[in-house]
């Protein structure tokens, strides 16, 4: 069973930056896809971006595209997003997700492994 936790989350102002993190203490992690999705009270989950276990393939959605970063450290077995620019309508529940393929999916019913998730709020 894969263990995802995140951490990063926080409160800052409009244009700012943070840095999420998902750490699994699984050495087969740096062979899963990994995901970062975001959640609203009220609303369905909704994907932010996917990285390849050999990061060569990266997907955003579009609208986090120049601003957020996903990236990864196999030897820390850690998954990173870096947001940047961060705007009102990034508020959220922020989740990361890990699938058993090594490729990533933009599709939230394609990860078996998710996180509890952490809070992201970003004020005007």
């Amino acid at each position: 069973q894969l263990t995802l936790v995140e951490s990063g989350g926080g409160s800052v102002r409009a244009g700012g930056s943070l840095r999420l993190s998902c750490l699994s203490s699984e050495r087969a992690f740096s062979t899963y896809g990994v995901g970062w999705f975001r959640e609203v009270p009220g609303q369905e989950r909704n994907f932010v971006a996917a990285i390849s276990s050999s990061s060569r393939t990266t997907y955003y959605s579009d609208s986090v595209k120049g601003r957020f970063t996903i990236s990864r450290d196999n030897t820390e077995n850690t998954v990173y997003l870096q947001m940047d620019s961060l705007k009102p309508e990034d508020t959220a529940m922020y989740y990361c997700a890990a699938r058993v393929e090594g490729v990533p999916s933009k599709h939230s019913d394609q990860y078996g492994y998710w996180g509890q998730g952490t809070q992201v709020t970003v004020s005007s």
